[in-house]
C-alpha cells in the first residue's frame, strides 16, 4: 500500500483519480439543501446583531461571585428593562457584561446605584459604555459598500487574467461561501460584530485564493484542446482539480489549526468577545470556501464552457472515436501491455488518449525494409484489419502498405549473402 504522502504525486500524474466535475448535481443538491436551510434562518430567526449596530448601553461588572440572575435582576431594578448578561473571563478576571437598549443619563445612573448596591461593589468600579445606532448604521453601509467594491474589483481582475466565464464561476463560489456562513450564525444565534464583518471579508480573500489556484491549472491543462484533441473540458478541469486536492487540502489544514486555536482561547479563556468573533466567523468561512473551491467553483465552469458550440464538437468528436473499433482494439492492447497501477494505466474518469482513424498510432510499427519484408512476407495492415495472405489482391487505394520493391532491389543480394 503506497504511503499518505505519496497520495499527492498519484494524484498530479494521473495513476488516481476523483471524479469531481462529472458528480456536480450530487454537490449542487447538497450546496443548495444547506443554502436553503441559511435562506430560511434568515428569513425566520434573523441575525442577532452586537450592541456596535443597534445601539444601546454596556454596564461592565466585576463580580466573579455573582451570578447570571442577580446581574439581570439588579438592571431590571434599576430601571434597563431586560438586559443580555454575558460572563467575559474566567477564574478571577470574569466580569459580567450587561447589554440593554439606549438609556438616558438619568437611567443610566439607576442602573449604576442598583448594580452596586445588589453585587455590593464600588460605583466608580461599573464601567458603562453608550453605543448610538448611528455609529451601527455607518458600520453596516460601509461593509457593504466595501463587499460590493471587492466582488466588483475582483470579477474585473478575473475577466481580464482569464476569461468572464471563471469570473463569473468564483463569484458563484463567492456568494455561496457568504450565505452559507450568514446562514450558519442566523440558525446558531452567533452575535454579528464589527469583528464579524472583518472576518467575513478576509475569508473571501482566501476562498478566492485556494479557486484561482485551481483556475490556473485549469487553463494550463486546456491550453490547446481543441487542436489536440485529448480530452474534454470537464475531463481537462476534472485533472486540474485532483492536481491541486493536496495543496488546497493541506493549506485548508494549515489555516485552519491555529484559528482554531484562536477560537478555542478566545471561547474558553476570555469569554465572548472580539477575538472569538473573529475566530468564528473566519473558522466557519474557510471551511465553506475550501469545499467551494472543490465543489462548485470548478463544476460550473466546466457547465459554462461545455455549452460552447466548439466544445459540444470535441465532445462528440471524442465520443466518435471512443467507439470506433480500431481504436477499441489499440486501447485493449496498451492496457494489457501496460502494467496495473503504473503512470500509464487507464484511470478512471480521465480521458484515453486514443488517436484517430488517420492517426499513425493505429498501425503497427513502422513499414522499413527488414529480414521479413525482403524474403517476401506480406505488408503489415492496419490494427483490426486482416493480414494479407501471399497472392491475394492488393489492397483497395488509400490504404496503408509497404511500397512494392523494384526489380533491382529484388535481384540485389542481402547482406547474408554478400558475406558468404
Amino acid at each position: 500500500m503506497s504511503r499518505l504522502g505519496d497520495v499527492g504525486g498519484r494524484l498530479y500524474r494521473g495513476d488516481v483519480s476523483i471524479n469531481f466535475v462529472s458528480r456536480q448535481k450530487l454537490w449542487y443538491t447538497i450546496s443548495g439543501c444547506i443554502l436553503v436551510i441559511a435562506v430560511l434562518a434568515l428569513l425566520i430567526r434573523g441575525l442577532n446583531f452586537s450592541v456596535d449596530f443597534k445601539g444601546g448601553s454596556i454596564f461592565q461588572v466585576k463580580a466573579p461571585n455573582a451570578s447570571i440572575t442577580q446581574v439581570e435582576k439588579a438592571v431590571s431594578d434599576g430601571g434597563g428593562g431586560t438586559a443580555t448578561v454575558q460572563q467575559v473571563g474566567v477564574g478571577s478576571g470574569a466580569q459580567w457584561q450587561a447589554q440593554t437598549a439606549p438609556l438616558t443619563i438619568t437611567t443610566t445612573q439607576h442602573v449604576q446605584d442598583s448594580l452596586s448596591k445588589e453585587l455590593g461593589l464600588n460605583v466608580n468600579s461599573i464601567n458603562t459604555t453608550f453605543v448610538g445606532p448611528t455609529w451601527g448604521s455607518q458600520i453596516s453601509s460601509k461593509a457593504l459598500e466595501a463587499l460590493i467594491a471587492f466582488l466588483i474589483v475582483i470579477v474585473i481582475y478575473l475577466s481580464i487574467a482569464f476569461e468572464w466565464k471563471m469570473a463569473s464561476a468564483a463569484l458563484v463560489a463567492l456568494l455561496h461561501d457568504i450565505l452559507i456562513t450568514v446562514g450558519i450564525y442566523a440558525l446558531a444565534g452567533f452575535e454579528v460584530s464589527p469583528a464579524t464583518v472583518i472576518g467575513l471579508l478576509t475569508i473571501l480573500g482566501y476562498s478566492l485564493y485556494d479557486t484561482v489556484v485551481v483556475f490556473d491549472k485549469v487553463r494550463e491543462n486546456t491550453a490547446g484542446l481543441l487542436t489536440s484533441a485529448r480530452s474534454t473540458y470537464s475531463q481537462a478541469a476534472n485533472l486540474a482539480l485532483n492536481q491541486t486536492l493536496v495543496r488546497s487540502i493541506n493549506t485548508s489544514l494549515i489555516a485552519l489549526l491555529p484559528v482554531a486555536a484562536i477560537l478555542i482561547a478566545g471561547t474558553v479563556l476570555l469569554g465572548t468577545g472580539e477575538l472569538s468573533d473573529l475566530a468564528l466567523v473566519l473558522f466557519v468561512g474557510m471551511l465553506s470556501g475550501t469545499y467551494s473551491s472543490i465543489f462548485i467553483a470548478t463544476p460550473v465552469l466546466a457547465d459554462l464552457k461545455e455549452r460552447e458550440p466548439q466544445y459540444k464538437a470535441l465532445t462528440k468528436r471524442l465520443a466518435a472515436r471512443a467507439a470506433s473499433p480500431r481504436v477499441a482494439a489499440k486501447q485493449a492492447r496498451t492496457q494489457a501491455a501496460v502494467p496495473a497501477g503504473s503512470a500509464g494505466a487507464a484511470v478512471a474518469g480521465q480521458p484515453s488518449d486514443a488517436p484517430t482513424e488517420d492517426d499513425p498510432e493505429l498501425y503497427d510499427d513502422e513499414a522499413t525494409p527488414d529480414a521479413g519484408t525482403a524474403s517476401g512476407a506480406a505488408p503489415r495492415s492496419p490494427v483490426g484489419a486482416g493480414r494479407a495472405a501471399p497472392g491475394s489482391r492488393p489492397a483497395a487505394p488509400g490504404s496503408r502498405q509497404q511500397p512494392r520493391r523494384t526489380s533491382a532491389a529484388k535481384r540485389r543480394p542481402n547482406a547474408k549473402k554478400k558475406r558468404r
